[in-house]
């Protein structure tokens, strides 16, 4: 099931319509009180959501659905008006997994949706182990000597790539490609930010992560 999140009803038809003749179920919704309602019946496989919605905007309703236990992993497109920039990035910074710029295609926009379907299927993966840290990508959660480490989501991702690859050293133009994606044009200073406030969560554990000047960071084993 995919929610289309579209106040323009029809926009929202088409889209239901359009999903609807390439195989997948689609619910629409006219605004975040009817997007709750619908999260109150069913999990959707992935929510499109029009960032100008009346009443909560579409930033707003997508930072509560990644701070929601039950809806953190939700794959959610975002849909920006043409060349508005700020909805992009800020959608993307608070935990979008793709956007669509309006006017869209509906063919673009099914394209776009099996691709991030495709992305986040459920694959069980191994724990990973650096150290003392251990990260288990199945239950998604982050333990060091078996106390739980609180993560947000680009913190989480952030790590799980250094954990993959123990000792590569990544620049930030290579972790903005990696984390946030090939069309985020934001600031390299993004990962600055983002490792900063990962370290800090680590605490004790955070040399793992270390800055390699001039160039970018890379994760070791040993403290």
């Amino acid at each position: 099931m995919i929610f289309c999140v579209e106040d323009d009803a029809g926009i929202r038809n088409m889209m239901v319509y359009t999903l609807g003749v390439s195989g997948f179920e689609a619910l629409g919704c006219a605004d975040g009180t009817e997007l709750s309602e619908a999260l109150r019946q069913q999990k959707p496989e992935l929510i499109m959501l029009d960032v100008m919605l009346p009443g909560e905007d579409g930033i707003t309703i997508l930072k509560r659905l990644r701070a929601a236990s039950a809806t953190r992993d939700i794959p959610v497109i975002m849909a920006t008006a043409k060349g508005t920039e700020f909805d992009k990035v800020t959608g993307l910074d608070s935990g979008a997994d793709d956007y669509l710029a309006k006017p869209f295609g509906m063919m673009e926009m099914v394209s776009r949706v099996r691709a991030v379907l495709r992305r986040s299927s459920p694959v069980r993966e191994a724990s990973l182990r650096v150290g003392a840290l251990e990260l288990n990508p199945s239950a998604h959660t982050v333990t060091a000597q078996g106390e739980r480490i609180s993560l947000a989501l680009k913190e989480y991702e952030l790590l799980k790539l250094f954990m993959e690859n123990p000792g590569t050293v990544f620049t930030r133009d290579r972790l903005l490609t990696e984390i946030w994606g090939q069309d985020y044009d934001g600031e390299t200073r993004t990962v600055d930010v983002h490792i900063r406030t990962l370290r800090t969560k680590l605490g004790e554990y955070s040399p793992y992560i270390q800055t390699v000047r001039g160039v970018g960071y890379r994760m070791e084993g040993k403290l």
